[in-house]
């Protein structure tokens, strides 16, 4: 798997915090960003549909 670098604004990392532990949603904070991306992109995709957008033979949630 890739690994990427990113800036996070403090404020994003310690809500991000909140939800990674033992006691949490998430595992560790990789899980947590990665949950991020495909919920948003599923978002995106879904308004591309909407709006005609989504490329020729592309289905919604296909990466």
């Amino acid at each position: 798997m890739p690994k990427i670098s990113v800036e996070v604004p403090e404020e994003l990392l310690t809500d991000l915090d909140r939800h990674v532990g033992d006691d949490a949603k998430f595992v560790n904070r990789s899980e947590a960003v990665r949950a991020s991306i495909r919920k948003t992109l599923d978002v995106l995709d879904e308004v591309d549909e909407r709006h005609g957008r989504l490329e020729d033979g592309r289905e919604q949630g296909q990466r």
